[in-house]
């Protein structure tokens, strides 16, 4: 199954990347909640992957 809280963070930025104008802010700020819960929960090799998603948000907004 693998880690859920990382799971959902690679959804939610995947929804942020997506997002109209209109709702990109929301979007981003629920990724970047999903990033925080998934990041104290994730294994080494995983938090380089979030860090990755979070500069991807980063060049975003």
């Amino acid at each position: 199954m693998g880690n859920q809280l990382f799971q959902e963070a690679r959804r939610f930025v995947e929804m942020a990347k997506d997002a109209g104008p209109e709702s990109r802010e929301s979007a981003v700020a629920k990724a970047k909640n999903a990033l925080s819960s998934a990041f104290a929960n994730s294994t080494f090799a995983e938090q380089r992957q979030l860090q990755e998603m979070q500069q991807e948000l980063d060049q975003i907004t």
